[in-house]
């Protein structure tokens, strides 16, 4: 393999979706940065991947640059992974990306699943574009400026939450939006316990009543008529 930067996309929940390339460039590689380097082990470790991993993450990645732009000049094939689905994508890696574009270093990607376009294919909203806003601000202010934002917006709108808020965000929804505005809730995607659940947000709320929602959340509004 060439020296470069290789972008790994990992499984979103089933261990049957990594690819095998993805594999392979992971055990070709001399170096893997990961997000959190005890959830990758587990990948590791299933598929007899025995390549050194050090973390990158968000409080980390700005120090990691140097230090990998100097390893890829040197000859060394690094991939990089995150928890889950492709790095960059609400995840860390954009500045080592961005620093190794800049330095016109070799960057390619052994792409894999993303929660993204899963949710949207299984959604129905999907088909002329959408718009992806990640992760919402916490704070109540921001996230009813968002979604203000998104009220005409033509197409569906793909916001990553936790399993903490994602009723909180629900609500936020019905009020800024409507009461008749359709969400679609994915939960725990390509997991044993995978949940989809389309209605609004009243009909939401009744499918969680009297339980726990667990598991990474992915909501998509569906599109201003």
């Amino acid at each position: 393999m060439d020296a470069g930067l290789y972008i790994v996309g990992t499984p979103i929940g089933n261990l049957g979706d990594m690819t095998a390339r993805g594999i392979e460039t992971l055990k070709e590689a001399s170096l893997i940065l990961a997000e959190d380097t005890r959830q990758t082990r587990k990948l590791l470790t299933h598929f007899d991947i025995r390549t050194h991993c050090i973390s990158c993450h968000k409080f980390n990645e700005a120090q990691r640059c140097e230090e990998i732009l100097n390893r890829i000049r040197n000859g060394e094939v690094i991939a990089m992974v995150t928890d889950s689905g492709m790095p960059c994508i609400s995840d860390p890696g954009s500045r080592i990306v961005a620093a190794c574009r800049d330095a016109e270093l070799m960057i390619t990607s052994a792409p894999g699943p993303t929660a993204v376009t899963t949710a949207l294919a299984l959604s129905g909203f999907g088909g002329h574009g959408f718009l992806f806003a990640g992760f919402p601000a916490r704070k109540s202010g921001a996230r009813r400026k968002l979604l203000e934002q998104c009220a005409e917006v033509p197409v569906p709108v793909i916001l990553y939450e936790s399993p903490y808020r994602m009723l909180k965000l629900i609500d936020e929804i019905e009020t800024v939006l409507g009461e008749n505005r359709k969400v679609f809730v994915a939960r725990e995607l390509t997991k044993k316990f995978e949940e989809l659940i389309s209605g609004t947000a009243a009909e939401i709320r009744q499918r969680f009543s009297g339980r726990t929602v667990k598991g990474e959340c992915v909501l998509i509004i569906e599109p201003a008529k």
